[in-house]
Parts: structure tokens; sequence; C-alpha cells
């Protein structure tokens, strides 16, 4: 049974920073896009970063890019967020993703839908 699980959210003062681990089960992370999103209630869902199938890329919102890193670790079958210099702007619970790369090359974080399997949840709090 395929299963993702998010860690590593917590409570953090701004510019504080938090690395989030998406682990995946019953298949290898490796082989697919892998986005992460995140939720504030009352605002919509963001996207936030996707790593490609085979690392062939990586993506970034506007919002996030220079303070957050994605990456992968292979052997651990694990898809890492780094965030740095956090804001309480960042404050949502953060959802791993994944989804085929099948008809698309390399991963979009602003196709929310077309990912399938879905993480629980992990909530970053920034506040002082």
């Amino acid at each position: 049974q395929r299963q993702l699980v998010e860690s590593g959210g917590g409570l953090v003062q701004p510019g504080g920073s938090l690395r989030l681990s998406c682990e995946a089960s019953g298949f290898r992370l490796e082989e697919y896009h892998v986005g992460w999103f995140r939720h504030y209630p009352g605002k919509e869902q963001e996207g936030v970063s996707c790593v490609s199938a085979g690392d062939r890329s990586k993506d970034y919102a506007a919002s996030v890019k220079g303070r957050f890193t994605i990456s992968r670790d292979k052997e651990k079958n694990l898809v890492y967020l780094q965030m740095n210099n956090l804001e309480p702007e960042d404050t949502a619970v953060y959802y791993c993703a994944t989804r085929s790369p099948l008809g698309r090359y390399f991963c979009s974080i602003s196709e929310s839908r077309s990912y399938n399997y879905w993480g629980q949840g992990t909530q970053v709090t920034v506040s002082s």
C-alpha cells in the first residue's frame, strides 16, 4: 500500500529554520514528481516546491525562492524541504504529494490536482 508521511513541522520564531521530511512506503519516490504544498485556513492551497522524477528539474514558488530548498535522499526514500529564514506568512499545514511523470516531463507546483497521492500534512507555525 502506498503511503506518504510528512514530519518535521513545529513552532519556530521568525528567521528560524525547519526541515520537513516526506517519507514514502510502498513505492520509490525517485520515480515520481514530488511536490510540497501548503494550506492556511481561509486561504487557497499554494504550491511551494517540487522536484521532478530523476531530479531533472526543481521549481519553487516566488514567495519561497532563495529561502526553501527541496532535495531527495534516495537511499532513505525521502524528500526534504529545507526552510530557512521563515516568516509568519509561511505558517500553514504543509503536505507532500506525488504524481507520475507520465504526461508531464517536468514537475509543476501549479497543478496540485494532478498529484494523486498525498500525505496527512504537518503543521508549521512561525511566530514570536
